[in-house]
């Protein structure tokens, strides 16, 4: 686990995030742009290939998590976990995950599910997927390896959408480059960060009691 750290050398924040490592990089630029007065750690976002270890991972570090801070947010959506992940909060009554099934409806809300609705084979990229889309599908998948894999594993997908949190160049040449390999049309959705924005907002406004002092953000410095 590794710690984003603020710039403070010892950290007053009284609420922490414990989050992927695919939506970090997010959650630190709004926690600079929008002032939370709180600490973020990072897992590695590569437990995802087995939803198990994200549980795993998650119970190692919360304990010790939740005895410092008044409230621990879990940057996760279910990611898999079948709801192994929210058993495991329950006995955490300090941590709270972000609500959502996984980081595409996290960013894009609605629009998901009337998506998979109306084209239920739509492939889904965030920024960091489609940034690591060849480690993390082509060779994680073997697709370089043996490049018949990609009907095998992809046969039933009709379309390719770029859940774009931001408008860089790098990013849209790898989420067109990822269509080209997965032969599938791209769509672009320019989401932004605002819906990752407001169920983390509403997290950080829910106060949280602790020692019989109740903290929310409005009661916290910055």
């Amino acid at each position: 686990m590794s710690r984003l750290n603020s710039t403070r050398e010892q950290s007053q924040a009284p609420q922490a995030i414990l989050a992927c490592g695919a939506l970090a990089k997010e959650i630190n630029l709004l926690r600079a742009e929008r002032g939370w007065p709180v600490d973020l750690y990072a897992l590695p976002a590569i437990l995802h290939n087995t939803p198990a270890k994200i549980v795993t991972a998650v119970a190692e570090r919360l304990g010790k998590l939740c005895q410092r801070y008044q409230q621990v947010i879990i940057g996760y959506g279910d990611c898999g976990t079948g709801g192994a992940l929210d058993r495991l909060l329950e006995s955490h009554p300090r941590a709270r995950r972000i609500p959502g099934p996984h980081c595409y409806e996290i960013f894009s809300g609605q629009r998901f599910w009337q998506q998979m609705e109306r084209e239920p084979g739509t492939y889904f990229l965030t920024d960091y997927l489609a940034h690591n889309f060849q480690k993390l599908v082509v060779a994680g998948n073997g697709l370089d390896r043996d490049p018949a894999m990609r009907d095998f594993l992809f046969a039933n997908y009709q379309r390719l959408v770029w859940i774009a949190q931001s408008d860089a160049p790098e990013i849209a040449q790898q989420a067109a480059a990822a269509a080209k390999t997965l032969q599938l049309p791209l769509t672009i959705w320019h989401t932004g960060l605002d819906e990752l924005t407001r169920r983390i907002e509403v997290l950080l406004s829910f106060p949280v009691k602790a020692n019989n002092i109740s903290i929310g953000s409005s009661h916290v410095k910055v």
